[in-house]
């Protein structure tokens, strides 16, 4: 019912057409016993995600993305229970036809915390913050060696060379400026990333887009999408803490690093932003404030920094 996706141009001509999506969701629902169920397609995303009634969220990952949905089975069912914030359960995993994968998962009550922060006050903001950090640290203080075996990277330093060997291209590529790119290679050897053992389970994208909040309680109940976690430096996660929580304000950085028990140096943050496996400085300089000066130390001290 779905077709085979390996290739750029056949996920934009598959993924975003909910007319052949939607014929696959509902055929899956049938083989899962869930049909008659209201199906209702979740707007944000670039993976075809879908409410199945009140209690079951489908989520399809094609053949181009089926390493993430391994990656996500395993890592939900090794968190369940054991942060202070929800996580799906999985009901069910595995196949389905020309190279998709799926999970049918619990669907979490509240809202998109992104959505919902505007209307949130200034003191209830502070507490959710808390809450995040308070998460973030339990996520890393896991043993991720159960999961060694199905998320990546397995060797963390060659990740982080390849990484740093693309940067510059990569961040052209998304339109950087020059005057910009020309400053990535002497800012990245100025870096000393850490070598040392210390390797936790890493979310890669822990944001608030990916946080769900109650807008009764104004209460954490949920944190989600796992298909892209790593295990690697705990520094890493706090690029999407800086650019997406905190979103360079050194107050609510502040309360996430006491909340969390530690700070990590903005300029090691800072490097892992141009190296991280999502990376798009042009956006970042677009959404965030700009930093005092059109430098990297500038902009580690504007965006990474606590007050």
């Amino acid at each position: 019912m779905l077709p085979l996706v390996e290739t750029d141009e056949q996920w934009d001509a598959a993924v975003p057409d909910e007319a052949v999506m939607r014929r696959g969701a509902d055929d899956l629902c049938a083989r899962l016993g869930l049909s008659g169920l209201p199906l209702t397609r979740y707007e944000a995303g670039s993976l075809p995600v879908y409410a199945v009634g009140d209690d079951h969220v489908l989520k399809l990952y094609p053949a181009a993305s089926a390493e993430g949905g391994v990656t996500e089975a395993r890592v939900l069912s090794h968190l369940e229970g054991r942060l202070p914030v929800p996580t799906p359960e999985v009901r069910s995993a595995g196949t389905y036809e020309n190279g998709w994968r799926y999970i049918l998962m619990s669907r979490l009550p509240g809202e998109d915390l992104a959505v919902a922060w505007p209307g949130i006050p200034r003191a209830d903001q502070d507490r959710i913050v808390t809450e995040a950090g308070a998460c973030l640290a339990a996520l890393h203080a896991l043993d991720p060696t159960p999961l060694a075996g199905a998320v990546g990277p397995g060797d963390w330093g060659a990740f982080v060379g390849g990484q740093r060997a693309a940067a510059v291209q990569r961040q052209r590529e998304h339109g950087l400026t020059e005057d910009w790119s020309e400053q990535i290679p002497a800012f990245l050897d100025s870096v000393k990333l850490p070598t040392g053992p210390e390797r936790v389970l890493l979310h890669t994208e822990f944001m608030r887009q990916h946080l769900v909040v109650d807008a009764r309680n104004r209460a954490l109940t949920g944190l989600l999408d796992f298909e892209p976690a790593m295990i690697g430096d705990p520094a890493y996660d706090f690029v999407a803490v800086g650019l997406f929580v905190t979103r360079a304000d050194p107050r609510l950085m502040t309360r996430f690093t006491e909340a969390y028990g530690r700070a990590f140096e903005p300029r090691t943050v800072t490097a892992y932003t141009l190296l991280h496996a999502y990376s798009d400085l042009p956006w970042y300089l677009r959404e965030l404030p700009a930093p005092p000066e059109s430098t990297f130390d500038s902009l580690a001290g504007a965006w990474f920094s606590a007050g």
